[in-house]
């Protein structure tokens, strides 16, 4: 399920884009500890995330800063301080698109759907590409720079989950329901084993640090 994370002060404007997001089938998560937005992002691991600049404590252009650091997942501002001058700054912080307060809510989902298409490649050809890593989603095969690499089933739901997500962090967590999906036990350790096999295939045809480990956090495709 398509995951945006809401960080916005407001409660009535949170609760009304929650609402609109539910109706289109979309987990959400509205940020409530505005001193650890980066924790709340890590914990929730968001496919879009939608950031005001107001907020109380640290501004949204910070915690967009903040967030660059350690993913690319997409951003949109939404503010009602839509002047030039932040609309710039908001994009030169590392944000994807800015939304103008007060805005339409379908307006708003057109652009979080457009932006999630540009990102993830949703609803298009079911071959998933990222840096020389082919996955045809249509017949379970891996090519690596035309080079054929074989994965068990396990593996090849690992890598189709941080694929979807690339940009975004995914937690242990998400990683094993979706293992639990192919009806195998699995627990912490099972994860790992897959994990680190899946890692050595992916070195062993150049793709070093293809899955990169955030502590604490899960697992990300950057």
């Amino acid at each position: 399920m398509t995951k945006i994370l809401i960080v916005e002060d407001d409660a009535v404007i949170a609760g009304a884009i929650a609402r609109h997001a539910a109706s289109w089938g979309y987990e959400t998560a509205c940020v409530k500890d505005f001193r650890h937005v980066l924790e709340e992002m890590r914990a929730f691991s968001p496919h879009l995330i939608l950031l005001d600049i107001a907020l109380p404590g640290r501004n949204g252009f910070h915690w967009c800063q903040e967030i660059r650091k350690e993913s690319s997942v997409p951003v949109i501002f939404i503010s009602s301080a839509s002047d030039n001058m932040n609309i710039v700054m908001a994009i030169g912080m590392g944000g994807d698109d800015f939304v103008a307060k007060p805005f339409d809510l379908n307006v708003l989902w057109a652009k979080v759907q457009a932006l999630l298409r540009r990102t993830y490649d949703f609803a298009a050809a079911p071959v998933l590409s990222h840096k020389g890593a082919d996955l045809n989603t249509a017949d379970a095969t891996l090519t690596v720079n035309g080079e054929k690499v074989e994965l068990t089933r396990n593996e090849y739901r690992l890598m189709e989950t941080l694929l979807r997500r690339r940009g975004a962090i995914v937690s242990r967590e998400t990683l094993m329901e979706k293992l639990w999906e192919s009806d195998s036990f699995v627990d912490e350790n099972t994860l790992s084993v897959n994990i680190t096999r899946l890692r050595r295939k992916l070195e062993s045809v150049g793709l070093r640090d293809y899955i990169v480990t955030r502590k604490g956090a899960g697992y990300i495709i950057e």
